[in-house]
């Protein structure tokens, strides 16, 4: 494993992606950064604190947060009451297939525009965008969910 300075700079830009390019909070970026690197995969919140230098009150709500979306598994071991954590094995397809489901939805509303005000170039720009990613998104594999 690359030296522990090597690793705390790539996840702070991890960390710097996903909050300027997804709108993540930081430590969000730095819990998603560190579970894609750690070893063990599975670790416990104490452990990710310590290792991203964040007080375990603020790391609560943003697992809770990852958990909730799918990105983040919380498991348990066999006579440990401790709580792990992990990316999901699909983390990354989960998230794609989020923001594509959500231009298909911005689609549809570009759709409702030119009904509304015909054809108006700004909007048949969207939807022909909108359109094109569709495409591409049909071309993709497909993976169990």
């Amino acid at each position: 494993m690359a030296a522990n300075d090597e690793l705390v700079a790539w996840v702070e830009r991890v960390t710097e992606f996903l909050v300027e390019e997804w709108g993540m909070p930081p430590i969000t970026g730095r819990i998603v950064g560190w579970l894609m690197v750690c070893d063990p995969a599975e670790q416990s919140a104490g452990e990710i604190a310590d290792a991203i230098r964040a007080s375990r009150a603020s790391l609560t709500s943003n697992m809770r947060f990852l958990t909730s979306v799918g990105l983040v598994r919380r498991t348990r071991r066999l006579g440990d009451r401790t709580a792990y954590y992990r990316i999901e094995d699909d983390a990354w397809h989960k998230v794609i297939q989020r923001k594509l489901d959500s231009l298909g939805a911005f689609g549809e509303i570009a759709d409702e525009g030119l009904k509304l005000v015909g054809d108006s170039e700004r909007i048949h720009a969207a939807h022909k965008s909108m359109l094109w990613l569709k495409s591409l998104a049909e071309l993709r594999p497909r993976t169990e969910t």
